[in-house]
This record gives structure tokens, sequence and C-alpha cells, in this order.
């Protein structure tokens, strides 16, 4: 049997990855968001082609395993972690670790001095321990329920000169 591994996204993959989002959401979110405010939030990929459309435009990366993904994160504009998002199955196993390492990197190598994402309430304390910082709190209008979440910023080491991303 084969170790997880970090990989990019390819399109084969929008199906197994909006089961993971919403697996995330169902049983992840539970204890922060209500039935209703996570099956708002879930519908986010009904549309599973607008949804591989938007992870193709990103940078994401997902952890693979002999049966399928374990889970996946995206950076958009090399400055927002736009999603994150790990299997209930695979929590606290390093998952949501190993891409945030890999996308952090990435975004410092090509230059950028920080990262903020809007983290929700389950993920705030994972991003806090990492050393993202509060900015504010928001509400979300999703399906006609409002979810809230916490943008969140961490300043990055500027890439040496010289360096290839």
């Amino acid at each position: 049997m084969t170790a997880p591994a970090l990989r990019p996204y390819l399109p084969k993959d929008a199906s197994a990855l909006a089961e993971v989002f919403r697996a995330a959401i169902e049983e992840t979110a539970a204890e922060d968001y209500s039935a209703d405010q996570r099956r708002a939030w879930a519908a986010a990929v009904d549309d599973e082609a607008a949804f591989g459309a938007k992870l193709g435009k990103a940078l994401t990366l997902l952890v693979d395993s002999a049966h399928g993904p374990l889970g996946f994160g995206a950076l958009e504009d090399n400055s927002v972690i736009a999603m994150l998002y790990v299997h209930p199955q695979a929590g606290r196993r390093g998952v949501a670790t190993l891409i945030m390492d890999a996308l952090e990197k990435l975004a410092e190598a090509r230059g950028a001095t920080a990262l903020t994402t809007e983290a929700s309430d389950t993920a705030q304390d994972f991003f806090a321990a990492r050393g993202y910082i509060a900015q504010q709190r928001n509400t979300v209008l999703r399906e006609g329920e409002w979810l809230g979440n916490t943008t969140m910023m961490k300043r990055l080491a500027p890439a040496a000169k010289g360096a290839k991303p």
C-alpha cells in the first residue's frame, strides 16, 4: 500500500474533490454551523463543472491515497488560500498541514509577502496555529443562509534573490 502523496489537481479529480468538500462541511463543520447553513455551503459543488473550473483556475494541490483524495487546498492570485478541505476520515492526520506547507512555500517562492484566507469557524484554530492573525469577522449569504467566517492573514518571508519557484 502506497503512502498518501501530494500532487497537483487534474480535471478528472473534480467529482472526488466535490465529495471531500461535501463530507468536510457536513461532518467536520457540524459543531460550528447548523444543518441549513451546511446544506447551503455544500451547494457550492452542485455544479461540478463550475467547481472543477474554479479549482483549475487556482493552484490546487491534493493529497491522494490508494482510496482517493484525502484533502485539497487552492491558492488564488498567489496571495489567497481560497479553499482547504480534508475528508473527515483523514482529519488530524497531517493532511491539511501537508497541503498548507506546500502552498505557503510556493507562494513565498513566487514572491508573495502575505497570505490571506477567509477561515470558517471550524478552521480558524488551525490557521491561527500556523501564524495567521484574525483581521475581521465576515458574514456571507449562501443559498439564503448567513455563514460566519474570519479573514486571517499571515506574513511570509520574501523569496531570496535568484531563488526559483
